[in-house]
């Protein structure tokens, strides 16, 4: 079946190795976008679990180690929700408890702006402005919250 499927794509008839051969290249195609997909996707989860870990604990509206959630494909469409809005709240938390009110909403906005475009950013048509548009915003969200991880002294 798979050599009629090739002869009548490509005109010409194809062996039975040269059509195993086909398919070997194209899973090991796919299981190398998979593979960079899941290391950036670790990279990602890495900068926001350290921008949460430089929250004192008392602070923390979110567990650090919970960050690592949004390594499951799909959910983490629903825990973006979660995660980015509450990494705010807690750099928020801290720095209203020094008294410190300059900071704003501490990236809360970009934060859930960011999700709700990754969310639709898998929805067709709309995912060509919205994913895109999630890559700035998360770019910018770090930024921010970097910026507000500096501000607050490591302790020893």
């Amino acid at each position: 079946m798979l050599d009629l499927c090739l002869l009548a794509t490509t005109g010409t008839e194809v062996s039975p190795e040269e059509a195993a051969g086909i398919i070997a290249a194209a899973l090991g195609m796919l299981l190398v976008f998979f593979l960079i997909t899941f290391g950036i996707a670790i990279v990602v989860c890495f900068l926001v679990y350290n921008a949460q870990r430089g929250v004192p604990v008392e602070h923390r509206k979110i567990e650090a180690g919970l960050i690592w959630l949004l390594l499951i494909p799909v959910f983490n469409l629903v825990w973006n929700f979660f995660v980015f809005p509450k990494i705010s709240d807690s750099y928020k938390s801290y720095f209203n408890s020094v008294g410190r009110s300059d900071v704003g909403d501490c990236g809360r906005g970009v934060g859930t702006w960011y999700a709700i475009c990754a969310a639709c950013g898998i929805v067709p048509c709309v995912g060509y402005i919205a994913a895109p548009a999630s890559l700035v915003l998360f770019i910018i969200f770090l930024v921010k919250i970097y910026g507000l991880k500096a501000q607050i002294p490591q302790t020893a």
